[in-house]
């Protein structure tokens, strides 16, 4: 056996695909789907943070700042408050996040289209994918939401 050293490997820097597997457990919280899967999410940036305390001390683990580029489904959403604070939540969970900006961005705009086939498929059956056993959705059509009066139906 060794001693143990001062020098520690370096961690794996933090990658957009992980920090995308989070926002997963993101909800509108007026639609049974989360925010990746209902095409909110337009982007991901994931930088070193040089200003973090520690950086650039050997042995202390790099953090990073994580900007993410996220829409509504309409302008004015009374869900946004809640939703940017679910993002920063989840987010804070990670160590190596020094920072967490969320810019709402309304250009392209938000349009059914952009939720993903698995999101479809939650909206269609109504499972948000949060229970257990969520039903397959067998013989349904395919719902989309549609907001009218500012709640979230299906069509």
């Amino acid at each position: 056996m060794h001693p143990p050293t001062a020098q520690t490997a370096p961690a794996a820097p933090l990658t957009e695909g992980e920090i995308r597997a989070a926002l997963r457990d993101c909800y509108d919280p007026e639609a049974a789907c989360n925010i990746v899967d209902l095409g909110l999410v337009y982007g991901i940036d994931v930088a070193l943070d040089r200003e973090a305390p520690g950086a650039g001390i050997v042995g202390v683990p790099a953090r990073y700042r994580v900007a993410i580029r996220l829409t509504l489904t309409t302008p004015g959403c009374s869900a946004q408050a809640q939703i940017v604070a679910q993002i920063e939540n989840r987010l804070a969970a990670f160590a190596s996040v020094s920072k967490t900006e969320v810019e709402l961005v309304w250009q392209p705009m938000w349009t059914p289209e952009r939720i993903s086939p698995e999101g479809r498929k939650r909206l269609a059956t109504g499972a948000s994918g949060r229970e257990n056993g969520a039903e397959e959705g067998r013989g349904r059509r395919e719902s989309f939401p549609t907001r009218k009066n500012n709640l979230v139906q299906l069509r």
